[in-house]
């Protein structure tokens, strides 16, 4: 049986109830037990970082990716959802090196490799556990039992299987190269790492002067934002083709290219211009001594190359190859330095200065900018200091300034197949699908061999065993190769397990070592489609038959990260790209625009559906950015979440009602539904299908930017225009038969929504479900279990009820409501206060028809009397103006009928500009001039016009206090937390007595009783009354106060004599003589009898078989009785005489009776207040009536179902109690 839903809703803790549901019944377990035998749809999922708590970014990343698996799984397939964790590398190293103190490798290797990591796995499980419970709190169904970690050896084992394919292709080089340095981690990151956290900063902007050894007196001049590479210089480097001039310095004669003239403060004139080709083999005196040896071996010379630029600087670069990578290549082809020997690189893994460096040893060298700085402005060397403003690579896990630095590193190669890498790129499915060309695209054209080593701790060892001189080198594969090539049997891959063992050569070197490096963490989350399951040692088939992946999703940070490692690696293994669709997700930035990250813990506590909502329907979703602002969820709640379950909760009140006040069962069979007639259920049907239509096929195209709006939308639609507008009719007041049409169709609506939204918002959709389905015939659901909203298929598309025109005709109906309540606000006119007229004006009669026949409701929104339709303009004084920003001037000067011959033509030239109905915007406007303006004010969209007519009426004045008065005692109601079936009385009082707010309710007595269904009557409040609520509140300059009571008490005017007009009779027929009454009207009777009706009635009361053997006297064929009420009519055998002339007996009733008087009168036919009479006795009749018998002739009195009613006696109710009772005034409510 479905269940009350209460007034007010606490979501989060609904939704607590809901993962209880989830876990008893273990439904994500059962979703996938239900599907195992339909088509499979394969999805990854990226492997975050263990290191801390989940912020929203994550959370938007893990609500596409959920909502994209739900539907699938609702679409027929079989969808496997795996949860994984990155557990390797920086992040969990750098959280360890913070708690541990550990400052560089010397304090790991006095602790211990084993001991290091031991404690990153701790923290690794740790946080692994806290993800599970935020993860499993925010709805998401994934496994977690079954997941994978980058720590298992069976993941790592693939890992190395990778590699050694990788290596026996030919694709693993070792080389020394300049790579971006994380000081702070003591490691080389990979290219695309270094891009991931750019800043501005302000750095040391140095000019420095280099005197040439053949003339002191001239030297070149070079600037750096880098001091600190300063004592690390080899050469000096210029471009060939850049004009040099030389200038006269106040010591020196300076070179500089000639666009360096802009640094005039610091020469005095100009000596000569020549290329920078002439400064080709030029020898200079060495900044420092550091190195000066090296100057043997060609280094202290100038050198040439294109990459100097003019835009910035003095044309004269100067080279530290082994901290700069262009630096290094030029170096290298001018024989400074050479690939075999020993890196001049004073500078450690700490970023400190070595002891080569002995003016500044140990200083971390951007600390030692300043003292470099220093030092040369004492030497005579320094020309210019100042500072320069930049953007520069940040470490994206410490956040500390990287540097650029050379180190022996493993390279996979990339370059060569960066072809390749486009070609499969365009393969993949990109939503949005600028990031497949732009982003994406951009940074594989310039795709760089990728760094895979990383000298750390924590993570999977690079499984290469080499000789001391690196000549023989084994690569292994496998756990089983590496314990057949080491004999020793190995249970874990990590350092502290196998770095010991050793491989005996096979070249006669002795034995092979391991490399001490490890695996870049990404080339871990690149092997995960392989790595997962295991592959090639497991599941070989169940992996080949479903790769490449149908779906991955993760956030646009990782066109530079996992999305790039997957595609190398694919690519290089397979020749394919790793997946066929993805969604690429914008960052979810802290409300401050920084990015949210759990470093900086600038994140607020996760929820849960309103968050996944808010976050879904922003721009994050197209790939933009997002400053997550909690109002923004708190909108959610208030513009959709509570509309849509007051929907909801309206709905399941009015099938209770129905149940309790009709004995009707109310059960939805969409199989056996009925088409509605009603124009607003034929709307919101078509509206739902389309909608439904729409949904599948952007879904099916993986744009959730533009699902998301339109189910936002389709929830105002049904909420503020299809409920809002049918209220009456799902409350039962224009007849039952309407009223389930009505119920039928929201309950259809509903229903198909819930379906719809559940992958969006799992759980309010699982709560109205467990509800409503008790409400769902069974026969009428294809699945075998539905006990839970997520194992239902999405609702078909039921082309036959979607009507684009009647869609068209309310979407024109909401218009011209929507442009009147525009009005209303301007004019300050609220909705509750009737306006006389309302005129439309639209150019196309088809439009006018759609707009009349939705007549009712705009008359009911907009609160008026009268609709006018016209396509006559110039009656109202309307004139069209145009807007186009180019010609506005000239567009001012066009005339209205010039407009109009746009508007028929679609095109007009004007200023020489021919433009089209989408450049050129009509708008209506008054004439001011125009004497009919005065009554009406105007607004108007680009097809439409509305007026309202504004002059005031005194009784539409006082019909607005009367619904003012209904509002207060509505609101009040609510502060009550009474619902619509709770039956009260409301008695009030205004001050001061007998003014005119008194008057105006008095005068609408039955308009607020038939609105509130509750009796109003004025003060005193009996003493006996149960008082729910009161308040005193101010209206109209009075004050009014409100009492409401338990129980609908009765009207208390009493009845004087029967309610009805009616004709008593004496009967004289086969020497029998009978009386009884007839009543001459009732609300549903007929007050017009002829003489044959009389007949058959007398029939009927005393049992005469033939009509044509009675006569009755003193009666005309098609009179009025009424003529005659109060009478006796007298009824013999035919031709008999009638005996004496009884006309004239006094008004009295030869029958007992009760009269009756309707109040809450429902259906709207009935109306409140309306008297009837019912006879307790008649000759055939009943001549006693219990409280049932008398509720169900009461009933038909007013043409109702008994069990809609309830009998009061002077305020009592009459439930058991005999009913024997002689001219009673009852109440029937």
């Amino acid at each position: 049986m479905v269940e009350p839903v209460p007034e007010s809703i606490n979501f989060p803790s609904e939704e607590e109830k809901i993962l209880d549901f989830w876990k008893e019944k273990d439904c994500f377990r059962e979703c996938l037990k239900q599907s195992k035998n339909r088509p499979k749809y394969t999805f990854y999922d990226g492997p975050p970082f263990a290191t801390g708590l989940p912020h929203y970014g994550h959370i938007l990343a893990g609500t596409i990716k959920d909502i994209v698996t739900r539907f699938s799984h609702q679409s027929g397939f079989h969808v496997e959802r795996r949860f994984g964790w990155d557990c390797h590398g920086l992040p969990v190293e750098y959280e360890i090196d913070k708690t541990l103190g550990i400052k560089g490798p010397e304090d790991v290797a006095k602790m211990g490799i084993a001991e290091y990591n031991k404690h990153c796995r701790n923290i690794v499980m740790r946080y692994s556990n806290e993800w599970e419970i935020s993860v499993t709190r925010m709805g998401r169904w994934i496994d977690f039992k079954n997941d994978y970690k980058t720590l298992y050896p069976w993941f790592m084992e693939t890992v190395w299987w990778v590699f050694k394919q990788l290596y026996d292709k030919g694709l693993v080089y070792r080389g020394v190269k300049v790579m971006p340095f994380s000081t702070a981690c003591n490691t080389p990151l990979s290219n695309f790492e270094s891009h991931q956290n750019y800043k501005d900063v302000q750095d040391p902007s140095v000019i420095v002067n280099f005197p040439l050894l053949e003339d002191e007196t001239v030297a070149l001049i070079a600037w750096t934002t880098t001091p600190w590479t300063l004592p690390s210089n080899l050469a000096l480097c210029v471009n060939p083709e850049l004009q040099y001039v030389r200038v006269k310095g106040e010591r020196h004669s300076l070179t500089l290219m000639e666009i360096g003239m802009r640094l005039k403060p610091y020469m005095c004139s100009l000596c000569f211009r020549f290329p920078g080709k002439k400064l080709k083999g030029k020898k200079y005196k060495p900044l420092f001594q550091y190195f000066a040896k090296c100057g043997e071996k060609g280094a202290f010379q100038v050198v040439m190359d294109n990459y100097v630029r003019e835009e910035e600087g003095t044309g004269v670069v100067h080279q530290a190859p082994y901290f700069g990578a262009d630096d290094y290549r030029v170096c290298m082809e001018y024989d400074i330095i050479q690939r075999d020997q020993a890196p001049i690189c004073p500078v450690d893994s700490s970023g400190c200065f070595t002891a080569e460096v002995t003016d500044f040893v140990g200083q971390y060298v951007k600390d030692a900018d300043k003292n470099i700085i220093k030092w040369l402005k004492e030497k005579g060397r320094l020309v210019n200091n100042s500072s320069f403003k930049h953007s520069y690579p940040f470490c994206w896990r410490s956040d500390t300034p990287l540097i650029y630095k050379a180190v022996p590193s493993w390279f996979v190669r990339v370059e060569h197949m960066v072809e390749k890498l486009l070609e499969n790129n365009g393969k993949c499915y990109w939503v949005p699908e600028f990031v497949r060309e732009k982003r994406f695209g951009n940074w594989l054209r310039d795709a760089r061999d990728w760094a895979i080593s990383r000298n750390r701790y924590w993570g999977t060892p690079i499984p290469l065993w080499v000789s001391d001189d690196f000549e023989e080198v084994v690569c292994v594969g496998s756990l089983a190769e590496l314990e057949e090539l080491t004999g020793v049997k190995v249970t874990d891959l990590h350092r502290e397990s196998i770095d010991n063992l050793t491989i005996p050569s096979r070249c006669g070197k002795g034995v092979l070592r391991r490399v001490t490096e490890v695996f870049d963490c990404w080339f871990e989350s690149g092997s995960m489609p392989y790595a997962q399951v295991h592959y090639p040692f497991e599941n070989r088939k169940e992996f080949e038959d479903t790769f490449p992946a149908d779906f991955i999703a993760e956030g646009i940070d990782q066109t530079r990260g996992w999305f790039y490692t997957l595609l190398v690696l694919s690519t290089a293994l397979f020749g394919k790209p790793p997946f066929k669709n993805v969604i690429v997700n914008g960052l979810v930035l802290a409300s401050d625009g920084q990015k949210m990250s759990k470093r900086k813990k600038n994140y607020p506590d996760p929820c849960s559906d309103s968050a996944e909502l808010y976050l879904i329907n922003s721009p994050v979703v197209r790939a933009e950015n997002l400053r997550f602002k909690e109002e923004g969820v708190r909108d959610v709640l208030k513009d959709v979440f509570l509309p849509w379950y007051n929907a909801y909760r309206f709905l399941v009140q009015n099938v209770q009602r129905l149940q309790k006040e009709e004995d009707i069962q109310f059960l939805y069979n969409e199989n056996t539904s009925r088409m509605s007639d009603n124009i607003m259920d034929k709307w919101i049907q078509s509206f739902t299908q389309s909608l439904i239509q729409f949904f599948k096929a952007e879904m099916d195209a993986y744009r959730l930017y533009t699902v998301v709006p339109r189910l936002v939308k389709f929830v105002d639609m049904l909420t503020n225009w299809y409920v809002r507008t049918n209220r009456r009719r799902l409350k039962g007041e224009s007849g039952t038969e309407d009223c389930l049409w009505a119920l039928e169709t929201l309950f259809s609506v509903l229903f198909s929504m819930c379906r719809l939204m559940a992958p969006f918002t799992p759980f309010i959709t699982e709560m109205m479900y467990q509800n409503l389905r008790h409400l769902v015939d069974p026969a009428s659901i294809e699945e075998k279990d539905a006990s839970s909203i997520h194992y239902l298929m999405l609702p078909h598309v039921r082309e036959s009820l979607i009507d684009k025109r009647i869609e068209s005709a309310v979407s024109q109906m909401q218009s011209v409501i929507e442009l009147g309540r525009v009005i209303r606000d301007r004019k300050t006119l609220p909705v509750k206060y009737p306006l006389k007229e309302v005129v439309v004006i639209h150019q196309d009669p088809e439009a006018l028809n759609d707009i009349q026949s939705l007549q009712k409701y705009i008359l009911e929104e907009l609160n008026v009397r009268q609709l006018t339709l016209s396509t006559d303009k110039d009656k109202y004084g309307i004139r069209l103006r145009g807007a186009f920003k180019a010609v506005t001037a000239s567009i001012k000067e066009l005339t209205s009928e010039q407009l109009e011959a746009f508007q028929k033509t679609g095109s007009i030239t004007v200023d020489g500009h021919e433009l089209h109905e989408e450049d050129l915007r009509l708008m209506y406007t008054f004439d001011q001039s125009s004497g009919s303006a005065a009554q009406y004010e105007a607004h108007s969209d680009a097809q439409v016009l509305v007026l309202l007519d504004v002059t005031p009426d005194q009784s539409m004045v006082d019909e607005g206090v009367a619904r003012e008065v209904i509002n207060r005692i509505q609101k009040l109601r609510k502060k009550g937390h009474l619902v619509p079936s709770d039956e009260i009385t409301v008695y009030y009082q205004s001050q001061p007595a007998g003014e005119y707010l008194d008057s105006v309710i008095q005068a609408h007595t039955d308009f607020i009783l038939a609105t509130t269904k509750a009796p109003l009557l004025p003060y005193p409040v009996p003493k006996t009354a149960g008082v729910i609520v009161e308040e005193k509140t101010q209206l109209k300059g009075s004050d009014l106060e409100l009492t409401i009571v338990k129980g609908s008490s009765a009207p208390r005017a009493p009845l004087n004599g029967p309610a009805c007009t009616y004709v008593n009779l004496k009967v004289k027929v086969n020497n029998k003589e009978q009386e009884g009454v007839v009543l001459l009207e009732n609300p549903k009777g007929d007050n017009r009898l002829d003489v044959d009706k009389l007949k058959k009635v007398c029939s009927v009361i005393f049992g005469t078989n033939n009509t044509h053997s009675v006569s009755v006297y003193h009666l005309t064929n098609k009179m009025d009785l009424q003529a005659l009420s109060g009478k006796t009519l007298s009824v013999t055998s035919a031709g008999s005489s009638p005996g004496p002339d009884t006309t004239t007996t006094p008004d009295t009733l030869l029958c007992p009776y009760v009269n009756l008087q309707l109040c809450n009168a429902q259906p709207a036919e009935c109306q409140t207040g309306e008297v009837g009479t019912l006879l307790l006795v008649n000759p055939l009749g009943q001549n006693g009536l219990d409280h049932m018998g008398l509720l169900s002739e009461a009933a038909k009195v007013f043409g109702l179902r008994s069990r809609r009613l309830k009998l009061y006696l002077d305020q009592d109710l009459t439930q058991g109690k005999k009913n024997r009772c002689h001219s009673l005034p009852f109440t029937c409510t």
